[in-house]
């Protein structure tokens, strides 16, 4: 629901990157992160002048249901959701916005390690971590259920309460392009349980 994703250090038990690599990192994401702040939360103010991206709102929130009722989702995050008072479906709707404009921060940030000239692997592990991190920062505003729901979810799929590592997803797909598209993927179900669509946004 307000699932997330950046954290710290490169990913998940792989060796530390070069010197040189970090550098360029460093050097790539300093003007990448004045603009950021300039532009203020991703995706979602700016979307109106052309046309809408980001975190798009389709349609007005569902009235809660009753516990009782069977959940036709086999995703326990949706099934959550639909039960939730009014008030707190409206603040998991905010929350799972900010998760989409953290996205949007991904795709920039994929767009300018390409132009610094990282490899494929460089950019999928920083932004499996980006994703990782990004889930820390929404989930500071879920309850402790819903906290807990979403880390067992991740960890009978993945072993891991934050979700699949850098790693895990390479062996998944096998390439680290495929691992790239993978951790800016938003779940469907979670975001049309909460009205939301998210269209990335040019970069």
């Amino acid at each position: 629901m307000h699932t997330s994703l950046f954290g710290s250090g490169r990913a998940f038990g792989s060796p530390s990157p070069s010197a040189s690599s970090s550098s360029r990192l460093r050097r790539a994401l300093v003007p990448f992160a004045a603009a950021v702040a300039l532009l203020g939360t991703a995706g979602t103010s700016v979307a109106g002048a052309v046309e809408a991206c980001g975190s798009v709102i389709t349609a007005p929130l569902a009235p809660p249901v009753s516990a009782e009722d069977p959940c036709p989702s086999a995703d326990p995050v949706v099934c959550r959701i639909r039960v939730l008072p009014m008030d707190e479906k409206v603040e998991a709707q905010r929350t799972r916005m900010r998760y989409h404009g953290l996205l949007e921060d991904m795709h920039r940030t994929e767009a300018v390690m390409r132009e610094a000239g990282f490899t494929d692997e460089e950019i999928a592990r920083e932004l499996v971590d980006m994703r990782n991190q990004a889930k820390e920062i929404t989930r500071a505003g879920m309850s402790p259920e819903e906290v807990r729901v979403l880390e067992e979810r991740n960890i009978a799929k993945y072993g891991n309460p934050l979700g699949p590592t850098a790693d895990q997803l390479y062996a998944k797909y096998g390439s680290w392009q495929q691992v790239i598209d993978a951790s800016m993927r938003t779940s469907y179900a979670v975001d049309r349980e909460l009205s939301l669509e998210y269209r990335p946004c040019p970069v």
